[in-house]
């Protein structure tokens, strides 16, 4: 077992500042174009799979790190570059960890690498869970999936909304329900193979910010998948929902879904992409503020700009701790015996939001404006505290783990 360190290794400084050098060399340049376009920045895609930065081998290599330090660093260096082009690099994941978390080696080895493609031939993936009317609430989805025995296959229907590459992703990975009467543990997770015909892209969200990131409704009409697509296959699905159905005459212990068993391998790399969008605030308002004069002298000397800046590093550095415990311990095999993750979660989502918004005031009119990137690092914040569970459902999981409280 890896012992818990706050130095990264000499390893892991090299992959860090390898990161660094492509998000400073080829995330920020484009950052502000692909902003403004609102359209998935594939060049940069590629140039990231050119380097093996975009690819399954470099991300197995960070998850399977011992210190549990690679995701959260890799995470953090890229969104220090640019949060909605760092989301189109890393919003694969997602659907790579529904799968890793979920299925079987079979499937493992058949679908997440169809997620990536290759640097002559990008693609991505999609995780669809939220919907219209149920995001944080998973226990009011909608989307079923039917067994149809006599072809060993599932028919799925419904609508998924805000899905990360929805409708343009190669391997569309669905949470649907299976057993309605057993409301969120009923759930399980699908691999939609590509051109599957009955899936389509419904509306692709404008956004206030990642907007080089794309997002949108995920329509599925009839869409039938082999019986070889339900991840972790039948006989643990039916085995899952037996001890479901015991647990709920018995009155018993709750059952992790799939969707949630996804979410809870995610929070502390969320995390981390707050911490990077947050410290890249921070750099560019303490450079301004050493080198914007008024009345005579930079900004830095007065009190008032000087004590927000040493908050706002002191809660950089606080969130980045937090992420990397929490990453460390889920590595480790240690429980969340304290909601650790979403700790990590809630913490520095609500960080990065209140010294992006710092930044801006320091930067005073010229924050406001779309020639200094402190205005887009603070409408990219803005995202932290809603997306895989919202600032209150991180509050809701904590209060429930401290209490053992089913706290409503």
């Amino acid at each position: 077992m890896a012992e818990f360190t706050m130095e990264l290794n000499d390893e892991q400084r090299e992959v860090r500042d390898w990161i660094h050098g492509f998000a400073a060399d080829v995330m920020r340049p484009a950052a502000a174009e692909w902003d403004e376009r609102e359209e998935t920045p594939w060049p940069v895609i590629q140039e990231a799979a050119k380097i093996g930065l975009y690819s399954l081998d470099f991300y197995a290599q960070q998850f399977f790190d011992p210190t549990g330090l690679g995701i959260p660093m890799a995470m953090e260096e890229l969104f220090w570059g640019d949060a909605g082009i760092a989301l189109s690099i890393v919003g694969t994941g997602l659907a790579a960890v529904g799968v890793l978390a979920n299925g079987t080696e079979e499937q493992i080895g058949t679908w997440v690498p169809q997620m990536y493609g290759d640097a002559n031939d990008v693609k991505v993936a999609a995780f669809c869970s939220s919907e219209p009317d149920a995001g944080s609430d998973v226990a009011s989805m909608r989307t079923r999936a039917v067994y149809d025995e006599a072809k060993d296959e599932w028919v799925l229907n419904g609508t998924k909304t805000w899905a990360t590459n929805g409708g343009i992703a190669n391997v569309h990975v669905v949470v649907a329900v299976v057993d309605p009467e057993l409301g969120s543990k009923g759930h399980a997770s699908f691999i939609i193979p590509p051109n599957t015909p009955g899936l389509s892209q419904g509306q692709k969200f404008q956004k206030h910010g990642i907007r080089a990131s794309h997002t949108a409704e995920v329509v599925l009409e009839d869409v039938r998948v082999p019986g070889s697509c339900l991840l972790g296959g039948k006989e643990k699905l039916d085995e899952r929902l037996a001890r479901a159905r015991e647990k709920a005459r018995a009155g018993g212990e709750r059952v992790k879904n799939a969707a949630m068993a996804t979410f809870e391998a995610s929070r502390p790399a969320v995390g981390a992409m707050a911490v990077g969008t947050a410290r890249a605030a921070y750099e560019e308002a303490l450079e301004y503020a050493k080198t914007r004069e008024q009345f005579g002298r930079p900004i830095i000397d007065n009190q008032g700009v000087a004590f927000q800046l040493a908050d706002m590093r002191t809660q950089i550095d606080a969130a980045r701790l937090l992420v990397w415990r929490a990453s460390w311990m889920a590595v480790t095999g240690k429980p969340f015996t304290s909601a650790e993750g979403s700790m990590s979660k809630l913490f520095a989502s609500e960080v990065a939001k209140k010294v992006t918004a710092q930044a801006v005031q320091i930067l005073g009119g010229n924050g406001f404006t779309r020639e200094y990137p402190v205005e887009r690092m603070h409408r990219d914040a803005a995202i932290y505290t809603i997306f895989e569970g919202t600032s209150e459902i991180q509050r809701l999981v904590i209060a429930r783990t401290l209490s053992g409280m089913p706290i409503r």
